[in-house]
């Protein structure tokens, strides 16, 4: 709103109106606001899916003995069961959780990788078994050094 500068002053009025400055500002505001995209903050994520009606059935640790193999082809096996490294590492604990914790070997096959049985071995170190044992090593007694 201009207010008339008083009758007796006949300099020019040195204040700005700013009400339409304000006017076209607030709508530029709204104009951007609308134009923006919704920002959506979301994580893709794979879920499982039902393995229904053939599910196999949830490993379970042996209450007086388990064995971990590492074929020539480098697949782990509990008790003769196919398994991932991350399932090694759930059985594992399980076992710890027993009343009387079961024993617990390894049989790396000769031509097994160096790597995976020592990724296995830090899994076992980190579970914090206590009854572990090596088996196998009576195969690999003899070295051939190739000559």
């Amino acid at each position: 709103m201009a207010f008339a500068p008083p009758a007796h002053e006949s300099s020019p009025m040195g204040d700005l109106n700013t009400t339409p400055l304000i006017d076209v500002m607030l709508v530029l505001l709204v104009m951007f606001i609308i134009t923006i995209p919704v920002a959506s903050h979301t994580v893709d994520i794979d879920l499982p899916v039902s393995c229904q009606p053939e599910c196999p059935e949830p490993l379970t640790p042996d209450p007086v003995k388990n064995k971990i193999v590492i074929d020539a082809n480098d697949n782990l096996l509990w008790n003769g069961t196919p398994v991932s490294e991350g399932q090694i590492a759930a059985l594992l604990i399980e076992t710890t959780r027993f009343e009387v914790e079961p024993e617990l070997q390894f049989e790396p096959s000769a031509l097994a990788s160096y790597a995976l049985a020592a990724r296995t071995l830090k899994t076992i170190k980190a579970s914090q078994v206590t009854k572990f044992g090596f088996v196998g090593n009576e195969k690999h007694r003899k070295f051939d050094r190739g000559v």
